[in-house]
């Protein structure tokens, strides 16, 4: 199976955001992923650092999947399939049905302590928005 952890970051509230994105294959390659995000807020960009790792998975057609995340917001709203704010809801619907389209791929929440790599290439991706 297939390993992501995945970040969202924004400098600003809303600000340059970007998404870390470190793929942890089962044979033990690894990817590294800094990818802008434009402007948002830090939230929208944890939602869309989740849609990021899955554009992936449907880009390299992973099925297996587990998806790593430290926010316990997205986490919360993909497991209840449910978002509170009317600004994730469109972020959520996406990710439901990409979520939908994969034989076997979920999401975790992890601490942030365990989220390192992602959160540096979230910050990385941050300074990618101003190039």
């Amino acid at each position: 199976m297939i390993k992501i952890f995945i970040d969202g970051a924004s400098a600003g509230n809303p600000g340059f955001a970007g998404a870390g994105l470190f793929v942890n294959k089962a044979n033990n390659e690894t990817e590294h992923y800094a990818i802008p995000l434009g402007r948002m807020t830090n939230h929208e960009a944890e939602f869309a650092a989740l849609l990021e790792a899955l554009k992936l998975c449907t880009e390299r057609n992973w099925s297996m999947v587990s998806i790593h995340t430290d926010s316990k917001l997205v986490d919360d709203a993909v497991e209840k399939r449910h978002a509170k704010k009317a600004a994730y809801q469109p972020y959520l619907a996406d990710i439901l049905r990409q979520l939908d389209r994969c034989e076997l791929c979920f999401v975790k929440w992890i601490p942030s302590k365990s989220n390192r790599a992602a959160d540096q290439l979230a910050k990385q991706a941050i300074q990618k928005n101003e190039s």
